[in-house]
């Protein structure tokens, strides 16, 4: 068995795997960015594929779309052009003089900042990076809901989906390391090509809304909604116009803050 991320190193495969043919979750964006007054230009850290970039640029936006694998950057570029693709590291980032309108981060990407540390380094370079009054809007698995709940955990669950013929499986095993808060999956893909195994293993930290809120208030930033649905993984999933409610007690969270302008 060979241990690496097939679907990081495979953007087509991971589009093929969570298909989003409507671009929600860019729309969910674009929408939180007019809802609250964005300006136009747009940072998509942790951009993936480029989908939710390409679609923002679409929207009128002027966008940097920026990840740390130079597969997804590449896929990015090609695929889904329009926007600027740039390496970056999330948990510490400096795209130099130029000012953002606002932050994007979704798809927990903010959550692979795994110690306090990290977490700062993502704010910090946040809050450089965006101009005053500058939003930082995000999307996340919520710690919260973890608490006393063990249906998700410690059971394998069984994917599948096939691309240009070949069908892949995945078995994925959450459990949650509560000394480091973190959520560690394991999974393990096979494919009927007869290729060998490959095994996945990654980790979220697990953030709590009150933790966040702190955090985001250390760092300079008001929170203007912070809310477990509707979004665009959420079920039923997110439309045009639906309201974020006033709960997070479900599995997302969905974050909107606004950087204070200084005293």
């Amino acid at each position: 068995m060979t241990h690496t991320n097939l679907l990081t190193d495979n953007p087509a495969l991971y589009e093929a795997r969570f298909p989003d043919a409507t671009r929600r979750a860019g729309r969910w964006a674009e929408d939180c960015l007019r809802r609250y007054g964005a300006g136009p230009r747009v940072l998509d850290i942790g951009c993936g594929t480029g989908r939710d970039a390409a679609h923002l640029h679409g929207a009128g936006r002027r966008v940097v779309g920026a990840d740390l694998s130079e597969a997804m950057l590449e896929h990015a570029r090609v695929h889904h052009p329009g926007p600027e693709y740039v390496l970056a590291d999330l948990r510490g980032f400096d795209l130099g003089e130029r000012h953002f309108d606002a932050v994007v981060c979704l798809d927990s990407a903010l959550l692979y900042c795994h110690t306090n540390e990290e977490l700062d380094g993502f704010l910090a370079s946040c809050r450089r990076s965006l101009a005053p009054g500058g939003l930082l809007v995000a999307e996340l698995r919520n710690g919260a809901y973890f608490l006393g709940r063990t249906e998700l955990l410690d059971t394998a669950s069984v994917n599948a989906f096939t691309r240009q013929g070949i069908t892949y499986r995945s078995t994925t095993t959450l459990r949650v390391d509560r000394t480091a808060q973190l959520l560690r999956r394991t999974r393990v893909w096979s494919a009927d090509d007869g290729s060998a195994p490959v095994e996945q293993r990654s980790a979220w930290r697990l953030l709590f809304p009150q933790e966040l809120r702190h955090l985001l208030a250390f760092h300079g930033f008001e929170v203007l909604a912070l809310y477990d649905r509707p979004g665009p993984r959420t079920d039923p999933p997110w439309r045009e116009g639906d309201p974020p409610v006033d709960t997070a007690d479900a599995d997302r969270l969905h974050l909107v803050a606004r950087l204070r302008h200084p005293v």
